[in-house]
């Protein structure tokens, strides 16, 4: 059985890792390079890089940043933000990232998705999904599945579509997408555990690997994304840039639960 990862994520705003809750109110949180060597060292599966201005601001990704955090974090990273063509996909390989996310650009064009598995391989492709809750507004745990939607968000949070996330992600992955990175914007930053509806539908609809994102408060959490939610990965920011809890905290819950993981040293009992 494949084990589960534990991925932390840093997401990007003038060259500083910022966190904020809804993809708003971002209060800074330290330098790139900095914390990821410091995860690397925690027991990091992966690492996702995310230049959240990006998209926004119309610009290509910080590629300097990029190079200089891969220079610090021997584990894959993943770097996603402003890629809109094979060649800054390949820009981006080239500054070290092993993997490369697409949101944005390919929601407006999704044969991007098609070119960049062709040139680089789908295992270098993951598309991201920014979900908003539309329908079944109620705690996903009251919810039936069958009453709650989810449409695509872009622009860094900022700009709804009326593109259904789950068929999306469906869509995606056809395409060519080798992984989804998948996040609740109505849990990011506000601690009430991660959306396992929302996970669970576009789990259960692809054969490609889910990373769950938005909300995690603590190790429990990370549990029910992988048991309830279907996720093969578990993604968070907050709770280990401010300490709350350790990487190795989270994947001790993990193994104790019976979830394989590759446990770090501070984690063996």
């Amino acid at each position: 059985m494949l084990r589960r990862r534990v991925i932390p994520c840093l997401d990007v705003a003038n060259g500083r890792v910022v966190k904020g809750t809804r993809f708003i109110d971002l209060v800074d949180e330290g330098d790139p390079p900095e914390l990821a060597e410091r995860y690397a060292h925690e027991g990091a599966d992966e690492l996702v890089f995310l230049d959240i201005a990006a998209a926004p601001e119309r610009r290509g990704t910080l590629l300097d940043i990029v190079e200089r955090t891969a220079r610090r974090a021997f584990i894959p990273l993943t770097v996603g933000g402003g890629v809109r063509s094979v060649a800054e996909m390949r820009d981006v390989l080239r500054a070290g990232a092993d993997k490369v996310a697409l949101n944005t650009a390919v929601v407006a064009d999704p044969s991007l998705i098609i070119r960049c598995a062709a040139r680089f391989g789908r295992q270098a492709v993951v598309v991201a999904i920014d979900a908003l809750r539309t329908l079944g507004n109620a705690e996903p745990a009251a919810s039936p599945l069958e009453a709650a939607s989810w449409t695509v968000v872009v622009n860094g949070g900022r700009e709804p579509t009326r593109v259904d996330a789950v068929a999306w992600g469906l869509r995606a992955v056809e395409l060519g997408a080798g992984e989804l990175l998948v996040t609740s914007i109505d849990r990011d930053g506000t601690g009430m555990g991660f959306d396992t509806s929302l996970l669970r539908a576009i789990s259960s609809s692809v054969d490609v690997p889910v990373i769950a994102s938005g909300g995690a408060a603590g190790p429990d959490d990370f549990v029910a994304a992988v048991r309830d939610g279907g996720a093969d990965a578990v993604l968070a920011a907050s709770i280990f840039h401010r300490r709350i809890h350790s990487i190795g905290d989270v994947k001790a819950a993990m193994a104790e639960a019976g979830l394989p993981v590759r446990l770090v040293p501070q984690a063996v009992a």
